[in-house]
C-alpha cells in the first residue's frame, strides 16, 4: 500500500521554519514517529548550515531556506544539487507558500516569522504558531488576516495547545469560559530571594528546571516574561480578554495549562515534559494518533503543586497584563524592549533585574497607537528596540 495513504488518513505537506532548534528537532522526531501522517517538504534555518544540511539530507526535502545570506554558498556544498535553496526574509517567505504545503509551523525566535506566517496565511496555509512573538507583536493583523483567509491558526506551545485541546469541540463558545489559566514552572529563580536576583549569572540563568529551551525562551522563563508574552498570544488565539487570563506556577510542568468554566468546572491538559506531545497534537489535529509518546505514570507523579506567582518580585507579568489591556501597540513594544534586554543580559551588558526596568521604562515612555495595522505595529518595534537600546546605559552595571 501507498505510504501516502492508509485506512486512517493521509499524509499532511508541512514547511518547517525553524527546524534547528528546539521545537524544531522535535517537529522532526514527531515526523519521524509518523512517516505515514506527516511529510516534511521544506525546512528552513536562521545561520546554522552544518544542522540544516544534515536534516535535509536525511529528511530528503527539496526545499531548504536559509536566514543568513553570507552562508548561502556554505549551504549549496552541502546538500544535494536537486535542492532547491531559499535566502533571507523573501527566502522564508517564499518557502512559507510552496505550492503543496498544507501547513506551516513557524518556530522562529523573535520576530523574524512575522512575514512568512503572513506570506502563508495569505497563501491559504494553516498556521502552526510556536513563535508567541507573532500574535504579540501583531495579533491584530494575523488574526483579521485567517479569519479572512479561512485558516486555521493552531498554536504549538504547550500552554496553548493545552488550552486548544480544553477548549476543542467546545460548543458553547467563549461565553462559558470562566478563565484561561496558563501554567508557569516559576523558572529557576522561583525560591530564590528577592535581594539575591541582581546577583543572577547567566549560566544560572540557562539552568531550566523542566524544559529544555534555546536561550532567549529560557530566559524569558526566568523572569516569566515568557508567560507574559503567552498571556498576550492567548488573547488573540481564545478571544478571551486579559482580565480572564491568569497564570498559576507549577513546577513540575505536568499540568500544561487549564480551562475554567462559568459553572465552576475546570478541563486540564497533562502530559510528560516533552515538546513532541503538543507539536504531534498541532500537526495531526483534528485526529489523534498513537506516535510512541512516553504516558503518564500518576503513582510515580506523586504529588502536583500549585503556587501564586511573585508578582512583585518577578513584574513581567503585571507589565504584559497592562500591554495586552492597553492594547494598540503597546504589545509590540513590550516583545521588542524585552528582546533587546535579553540580548543585553546575554551580552553580560545589564543585570538580570535590569531586564525588567529596561522594559517597563520603554513601555512608560511609549505613546500607545492603533496596531489595525502592520506599518503601525512594524514601527512601534522599530521605536522600541531604539529606545531600550538607548535606556541600557542608564541600567548598566
Amino acid at each position: 500500500m501507498d505510504v501516502a495513504l492508509n485506512a486512517a488518513g493521509r499524509r499532511k505537506k508541512v514547511v518547517l521554519l525553524g527546524s534547528t532548534g528546539s521545537i524544531g528537532c522535535s517537529t522532526l522526531e514527531v515526523a519521524r514517529l509518523l512517516p505515514e501522517r506527516i511529510e516534511l517538504i521544506g525546512l528552513a534555518a536562521n545561520g546554522s548550515v552544518d544542522a540544516l544540511a544534515k536534516q535535509v539530507r536525511e529528511t530528503g526535502v527539496k526545499h531548504a531556506a536559509l536566514y543568513d545570506i553570507s552562508k548561502l554558498d556554505q549551504l549549496r556544498a552541502a546538500v544535494p544539487s536537486d535542492v532547491k535553496i531559499y535566502a533571507g526574509p523573501e527566502g522564508l517567505a517564499e518557502l512559507a507558500t510552496l505550492e503543496d504545503a498544507e501547513m506551516v509551523l513557524v518556530s522562529i525566535i523573535g520576530t523574524a516569522g512575522l512575514w512568512p506566517a503572513l506570506a502563508a496565511i495569505e497563501a491559504g496555509k494553516d498556521l502552526a504558531v510556536a513563535s508567541k512573538e507573532i500574535l504579540v507583536m501583531a495579533g491584530e493583523v494575523v488574526t483579521a488576516a485567517a479569519a479572512r483567509k479561512g485558516v486555521k491558526l493552531i498554536p504549538v506551545d504547550s500552554e496553548h495547545n493545552a488550552i486548544f485541546q480544553c477548549l476543542d469541540g467546545h460548543r458553547g463558545g467563549e461565553k462559558e469560559v470562566s478563565r484561561l489559566i496558563l501554567t508557569a514552572s516559576g523558572g529557576p529563580f522561583r525560591c530564590l530571594p528577592a535581594e539575591k536576583l541582581p546577583e543572577v549569572t547567566l549560566a544560572q540563568a540557562l539552568k531550566h528546571p523542566t524544559w529544555e529551551m534555546g536561550r532567549k525562551i529560557t530566559i524569558d522563563s526566568a523572569t516569566l516574561f515568557n508567560k507574559g508574552l503567552e498571556m498576550i498570544e492567548a488573547k488573540w488565539l481564545f478571544g478571551i480578554g486579559m482580565e480572564r487570563i491568569d497564570v498559576v506556577v507549577h513546577p513540575q510542568s505536568i499540568v500544561h495549562s487549564m480551562v475554567e468554566f462559568i459553572d465552576g468546572s475546570v478541563l486540564a491538559q497533562l502530559s510528560t515534559t516533552d515538546m513532541c506531545f503538543p507539536i504531534q497534537y498541532a500537526l495531526t489535529w483534528p485526529e489523534r494518533l498513537a506516535g510512541g509518546l512516553k504516558p503518564l505514570d500518576f503513582v510515580k507523579l506523586a504529588k502536583l503543586d500549585f503556587e501564586e506567582p511573585r508578582h512583585a518580585d518577578f513584574p513581567a507579568l503585571k507589565l504584559a497584563r497592562d500591554a495586552g489591556l492597553t492594547g494598540g501597540t503597546l504589545p509590540a513594544v513590550f516583545n521588542a524592549a524585552n528582546e533587546i534586554a535579553v540580548d543585553a543580559f546575554i551580552a553580560g551588558a545589564i543585570r538580570f533585574p535590569d531586564i525588567w526596568r529596561v522594559v517597563a521604562e520603554t513601555m512608560h515612555a511609549h505613546e500607545v497607537m492603533p496596531a489595525s495595522s502592520l506599518e503601525s505595529t512594524i514601527m512601534a518595534d522599530a521605536w522600541a528596540r531604539r529606545e531600550a537600546s538607548g535606556r541600557l546605559g542608564a541600567v548598566a552595571k
